[in-house]
């Protein structure tokens, strides 16, 4: 397998358990007594967040001729099939939009028109992640690319931050390292690069594997946040809160192991739970025992969020809507889960603050 279809591999979280993608659960507002209709994403990845819309105009920024020959096709490249079968069908979801963000201009176009995507969909907040590493195929640098991130993101009015991701896998540790050294240069407490994550193929890759890196993060004390407990059990989450992540992607599978789970909760690690994400990689094979209420119930601090949320065919409104109709899940709860996500986002104080003020939720 080569560097670019292994590094392809590892965006797609959880995506070694991926063996078919359930049917997805249409959203309805029906009957349901809602909180929020105002909304924080903090796992959010830019190539997974590429509508057709999006896909259009980047395409027609870069003069690049899409593979698709109407709208429908388009959509069909993009987003994760209904009777999805296979590994390869989720890969083929983010080959082209990575195609579209191998320039520092598609790239700059990418973060803004994301911003504004979800921006429109009632989000105030959002942390978009991305590996700088994954966008050098055309002779752009990470750095280039970076850069072109903090462009984009400069022209969006909506409150929003980056999110630098290393990558699980086989000979890019200079690559990791150099993320690494990217986020510390460009690290901001907000307007930029307030964090950096860990992403890709956890089972193949386990946590244990980059001890030397977090330590590296840790020194230049860079807030990280890491991808575990989805396609690896409870023990890479254990891993993650051992390097120093007071956030975890997903999480969800903490619950094999209560030591773990006990953990979770003393420390206040935040999860970044992605319910959609986690039924279509089947991270969880059956989402009626889907543990985000009883995480909840419990006092662990659980976020909601999207994860790919164009591939995924979803939005963090109809996450909220799904966990609503699917689980019971009250306005009570659906505050907690916000004033949460304001507590785990890397940014200042003075925007939390704004945006307690702005969801009327009480400053702790």
């Amino acid at each position: 397998m080569n560097n670019h279809l292994l590094f392809i591999l590892c965006t797609i979280t959880a995506a070694v358990f991926v063996s078919g993608c359930s049917k997805k659960i249409m959203q309805s507002k029906k009957n349901v007594v809602t909180y929020a209709d105002k909304y924080i994403d903090l796992h959010l990845h830019l190539d997974g967040a590429i509508t057709p819309e999006i896909a259009k105009k980047l395409a027609a920024v870069q003069k690049i001729e899409l593979p698709a020959e109407d709208d429908e096709q388009l959509e069909k490249l993009l987003t994760v099939p209904e009777d999805c079968t296979s590994l390869n069908d989720f890969l083929k979801c983010f080959a082209l939009p990575d195609s579209l963000m191998m320039t520092k201009e598609g790239m700059s176009e990418a973060v803004y028109l994301v911003a504004e995507n979800i921006k429109s969909q009632g989000v105030i907040y959002a942390e978009i992640r991305f590996a700088p590493q994954l966008h050098t195929e055309k002779g752009m640098t990470q750095e280039e690319a970076v850069l072109a991130a903090l462009e984009g993101l400069k022209r969006t009015d909506l409150k929003a931050n980056l999110i630098l991701c290393c990558m699980r896998g086989d000979g890019n540790e200079a690559a990791n390292y150099e993320t690494v050294e990217l986020a510390k240069k460009y690290l901001v407490e907000d307007g930029g690069v307030t964090g950096i994550d860990l992403a890709g193929a956890e089972a193949i890759y386990p946590t244990s594997d980059y001890s030397e890196l977090f330590a590296k993060a840790k020194a230049h004390g860079i807030p990280f946040t890491i991808h575990a407990g989805e396609a690896d059990g409870a023990e890479s989450v254990r891993c993650a809160i051992e390097y120093g992540a007071v956030r975890i992607g997903h999480g969800v599978r903490i619950n094999e192991d209560k030591s773990v789970e006990e953990l979770v909760k003393n420390k206040g690690i935040y999860l970044e739970m992605c319910p959609t994400s986690n039924r279509q990689t089947h991270a969880v094979e059956d989402m009626s025992d889907y543990p985000l209420i009883d995480y909840l119930n419990q006092g662990i601090k659980v976020t909601l969020n999207t994860d790919d949320m164009a591939i995924e065919g979803t939005t963090l409104a109809e996450e909220y809507r799904y966990m609503e109709r699917m689980f019971g899940l009250t306005p009570e709860q659906e505050k907690i889960m916000l004033a949460n996500a304001i507590d785990a986002a890397f940014t200042s104080e003075n925007v939390k603050n704004e945006l307690r003020k702005e969801l009327g939720i009480e400053n702790a």
